[in-house]
């Protein structure tokens, strides 16, 4: 069934934006995926290209576009190209902490931060986990307390992404300790402050070119104009309304995942033979690539029912909840079936599906559980 989400101008964008990918991700992504990192000239040149904060004004150096659909292509292209996890701190920087900048900066921050997000002289993350507490974001016991015109912050985050790349980190404190989700608030914490250090660049069972760090704090004095939103308190809520747009890229890029993974195969099954004729060709094979190809297009018009919904300020949490649930569980199906038409080959790193595989397991973890979705979906069911 064809899709209807983009028009002549997200195709343009597409056809530049694949472009950069195959020039300037691509040829590196063996030597990053080795190093565990990709170059804060990657940040820079995607910003000189037009591809980072695409709906930052253009007061500011962005492309004064609110469209989702741009982020959208970005994360289905870099899924193409088999070079995804390079590309993964784009998608984190544009989709995931970028909102949080432009919904509670007040002018002067704006001002300080949005144009080196653009360029990508200023690249971003955001820490919310902390060892031990996984998903309760409540239990959480990195604190600010505030002296004078300063916070003094202590704690630690994990599985950081961004983790050591970042120059600015939206770090979720308790500004009172005493309280739960009312105590929490959301403080940018910056490059070079005293305290803030960066432990090792963990070392994951996929998406390797992407850096993912522990961070530390030890009385990092944050001046409290480095508080979003200008009011202690309201740190659960402002992550409640951004998680809809996160959880929605999480499911745009499985899906994209799901499609390269099955591309690949059906390239492969048509080549490989077994017992004198194509892999491809045998009843089994054409069963389950229908299947995986019928789930695929059916989730693409789901997302791209999610990204309008986004666009035009809809979108629940519910309904993005569904979207990174079933996306990313789809994705896991997807590369372990692939896998198997690929016999003893799909195990081998040299082939696109065993990265695919090893990348794909973290999709269903990162963003909320799949069990947590279900939760959200649950609840949305008044259960």
């Amino acid at each position: 069934m064809k899709r209807t989400l983009y028009d002549d101008d997200h195709e343009a964008f597409r056809d530049a934006f694949r472009s950069f990918v195959d020039k300037e991700i691509v040829p590196y992504h063996e030597r990053w995926d080795a190093e565990g990192i990709v170059p804060r000239e990657l940040f820079t040149t995607a910003g000189a290209a037009g591809f980072l904060g695409m709906d930052i004004p253009e007061e500011y150096g962005g492309g004064g576009v609110k469209d989702f659909r741009f982020n959208a292509v970005e994360s289905e292209e870099l899924m193409r190209s088999g070079a995804a996890a390079a590309g993964l701190g784009l998608t984190l920087h544009n989709d995931i902490v970028l909102p949080y900048f432009l919904a509670y900066c007040d002018d002067e921050q704006k001002q300080r931060w949005l144009p080196g997000i653009a360029s990508g002289e200023t690249i971003t993350g955001i820490a919310m986990t902390e060892p031990g507490i996984g998903s309760d974001l409540a239990s959480m016991s990195t604190t600010a307390i505030r002296d004078g015109d300063h916070y003094v912050v202590n704690g630690a985050k994990t599985f950081i992404t961004n983790g050591i790349n970042a120059d600015l980190m939206i770090t979720a404190v308790k500004t009172d300790p005493s309280q739960k989700h009312k105590g929490m608030s959301l403080l940018v914490l910056e490059r070079g402050m005293e305290g803030f250090e960066r432990g090792r660049n963990l070392d994951k069972l996929g998406q390797h070119a992407q850096d993912t760090a522990e961070l530390s704090f030890t009385d990092v004095k944050v001046p409290v104009a480095n508080l979003l939103g200008g009011e202690e308190g309201q740190g659960f809520t402002q992550l409640v309304t951004n998680l809809p747009q996160e959880r929605l890229s999480i499911g745009i890029a499985a899906v994209a995942a799901a499609r390269t993974a099955l591309d690949h195969t059906l390239t492969y099954v048509k080549e490989r033979r077994a017992f004198g004729q194509p892999v491809g060709s045998f009843q089994n094979s054409r069963f389950v690539l229908a299947e995986l190809d019928t789930e695929i297009d059916i989730a693409e018009h789901y997302t791209d029912d999610c990204v309008r919904a986004l666009n035009a300020g809809e979108l629940t949490a519910v309904d993005a909840s569904k979207a990174k649930y079933w996306c990313t569980e789809l994705q896991g199906r997807v590369v372990d079936r692939c896998l198997q038409l690929h016999g003893g080959y799909g195990y081998m790193n040299e082939y696109p599906i065993a990265r695919a595989y090893a990348d794909a397991r973290i999709t269903r973890i990162y963003g909320g559980t799949t069990e947590i979705m279900k939760e959200v979906i649950g609840r949305g069911l008044g259960l």
